[in-house]
């Protein structure tokens, strides 16, 4: 399948995540974006030293901006489990709109066109690292990274396309 692009509409699909009392919630992805611009991003992994020390923090850090310019939501998607994506959302306690979203089992990445082999490296599939600006449902800009590169799906990358 080929990688989400500008032009395409969102594929709806569900994600978890732990909301602030703690439950975990199950949510259509069309529910959180139906007539909202929102921010996906995602991650290779939670707690991986790109994701955690640039990636997720740029987005913490220009969360405020992002709003400011009609940014709705903010959602980080990972290819783990919603108790790690909760734990990994706990170790930023200054984050207040960055909406950690779990994809457990890779469908929604797939969906996405943007599932990524780790197998060799004994992490199965994960997502390749991306940012989509998406107004609502339809992608106004998708910065899909190449292998391990961190060059186009910063929070200041998705600034430039606003």
């Amino acid at each position: 399948m080929a990688p989400i692009a500008v032009g395409d509409s969102l594929p709806d699909g569900t994600l978890s995540y732990f909301d602030d009392q703690d439950q975990m919630q199950t949510v259509n992805v069309h529910s959180l974006a139906a007539g909202k611009k929102i921010i996906l991003f995602g991650v290779p992994g939670a707690f991986t030293p790109t994701c955690s020390l640039k990636h997720v923090p740029g987005y913490i850090e220009k969360a405020d901006e992002l709003k400011s310019k009609g940014v709705d939501k903010i959602i980080c998607l990972s290819v783990n489990d919603p108790f790690v994506m909760k734990a990994w959302a706990k170790s930023y306690p200054e984050n207040k709109h960055v909406l950690f979203a779990a994809d457990g089992s890779a469908k929604y990445t797939h969906a996405l066109g943007l599932e990524l082999d780790l197998s060799e490296k004994g992490l199965g599939t994960r997502s390749r690292r991306f940012a989509l600006l998406v107004d609502d449902l339809k992608v106004k800009a998708a910065n899909v990274e190449a292998g391990g590169e961190f060059t186009v799906s910063s929070a200041d990358d998705i600034l430039k396309a606003l």
